[in-house]
Formats: structure tokens, sequence, C-alpha cells
């Protein structure tokens, strides 16, 4: 073999890695976290601090550990399912063979604890649970009708959680900040059904337009979009600077979002709209940089 074809191998194993631990999105938890902790939950403390602390980084790390390898267990126990559904993304992740993906899940929660163990035991406990709670959804819950939906929004939030007992600040914006979050992803998550409807019919996911219909499916995501208007209502009366101004801007757009859902009826549609409330949510968190201003 060629140095060229190793290369090319070596560059393939790292894209397929990357796609296995959704890089992107452990990206954006990192950025989101470090945002949070700056502008809502010490806005007092200067970046330097944020920057040369290095407990907090190990929590944030310790996050981004725990949640990479919760996509690699995840994509463990759906692969029978994206290969339907996503066969080329299927191909480029399995790249890596499934043993040493449990070797890489493994090696990634392994360090997790380390970091977590770091700073203290209580902190080591939570991360053990957060796991625990992956595995949990990723083996049995995923398949378990509505309730994979709220759990799976409910272990996004988890990391948050984490900084927030790290910072010792139980403000009520917090938690409004959360309840939007958690909404969004909620709905964000309904849609990944329609979008996966063959797989999950093949697989027998009890999912929502597989055991009612996909006219069901949107009617719970639009209740959880306009149940994300209650505590956007909320933070618009916050004095959250320029936020303030994406809080505005999502009621319109998320009702945008809605009629582009009604209107779908393809996967690629469903894609679409699940893809425009993935960059709101991103959005969301560039804008957290806006606060105070």
């Amino acid at each position: 073999m060629s140095l060229s074809d190793l290369n090319q191998r070596s560059l393939l194993k790292i894209l397929s890695l990357f796609s296995l631990v959704r890089g992107y999105n452990i990206i954006v938890l990192i950025l989101a976290q470090y945002l949070t902790a700056r502008y809502i939950l010490a806005p007092q403390t200067p970046w330097s601090d944020f920057l040369f602390d290095f407990n907090f980084f190990a929590i944030v790390s310790a996050s981004a550990f725990s949640t990479a390898a919760g996509y690699i267990i995840n994509n463990f126990y759906d692969g029978a399912k994206d290969q339907i559904n996503r066969p080329k993304k299927y191909i480029l992740e399995h790249v890596i063979s499934q043993q040493n993906q449990l070797v890489f899940y493994l090696i990634l929660n392994m360090i997790a604890i380390v970091l977590a163990s770091v700073i203290s035991i209580r902190v080591v406990l939570f991360f053990l649970f957060y796991m625990s709670m992956i595995w949990l959804y990723s083996n049995t819950i995923k398949r378990l009708f509505w309730l994979s939906n709220l759990f799976s929004a409910l272990l996004m939030i988890l990391p948050f959680w984490a900084i927030t007992l790290y910072f010792k600040n139980f403000d009520p914006i917090i938690f409004y900040h959360a309840a939007y979050l958690f909404f969004l992803i909620l709905a964000r998550d309904l849609i990944k059904d329609l979008e996966n409807f063959r797989g999950d019919w093949v697989q027998r996911y009890k999912t929502l337009p597989v055991v009612f219909d996909h006219g069901i499916a949107k009617t719970m995501v639009s209740l959880s979009v306009l149940l994300s208007f209650l505590p956007t209502y909320t933070l618009i009366q916050q004095p959250l600077g320029w936020m303030r101004y994406f809080f505005w801007a999502s009621i319109p757009f998320l009702i945008f979002v809605l009629i582009h859902l009604w209107l779908a009826k393809s996967e690629k549609a469903y894609l679409w709209s699940h893809n425009f409330i993935k960059m709101w949510i991103l959005i969301g968190v560039l804008s957290i940089a806006l606060i105070y201003r």
C-alpha cells in the first residue's frame, strides 16, 4: 500500500470518527457551555478567569467526552436502522469496526471520569449517572413510545445542569433558558422521527409516526414549539440586551418552520425542517454573547 493510500485511509478514519461522535454537536456543546457560564451563570467573571479555571475546563471536557461516547453507543444500537435511513452515513461511520467503536466508547467515558475525579466525587457520580442514562436510552428507552423523545431532550440539557451546579447559580432566568432549549430540542427530536420513519417502522421502534401517523407527530411538534413561546414571553421581558431580539425573532421563525413542516411530505423536506431548528439553536447559542449589550 502506497503512502498516498495510507494517508487517504487515515483521513477517512478521522472523518468516520468525527461523524461517529457528531463532532459538530460537540463543538457547539463546548461553545454553549462557555458562553452560558460567561454571560448567564457568572456574568461578572472575566474571560481570563474562565480560560484558566482548570476545574471548569475539566467539567466542560468531561461533558464533551461523555456526550461523544453517548453518540457512539447510540450509533452502535441504531446500526440496523441507519442502514435504511442513512446508508451513505452508515458506510462512512462503519469504516471503524463496531468492535473499535466500543473501544472508543469505553476510552472516552474513562477520560471523562478521570477529568471528573480531579474535581470531586460528586462530579464523578454526576457523570456516572449521565453515562448510565445515555446507555439506558440507547439500549432500551429509545424503542419506547413517546418516552424516548422526552428522555432524549432531557439528556441534551443535562450537561448544562453540570455547570449550573458548579457555579451554584439558580436564578429563575436560567430555567427559562433551559425550558426554551428543551422544547426546541424536543421538537427537533420529533421531526427526526418523521424523517426516520422507514427505518423505525422496519426495526419496530415505537415512535409517534409509527404508532399513530404523521399528522399526530406533526401536532406534537407544533405543541412543543408553541410551549417554547411560554419561556420566550418571559425572556423577552428580561434585561437580556440584544439577545431579546433573538427571542422576538424566534416567534415568526418557528411559525415558519411549522408551516414548512405541515407542508412537508418527504424525508428530504423533514430534513430541512430538522435543520431549520438545528440552525436556530446554533444562532441562539451565538446570541448568548449579546446579553447585556
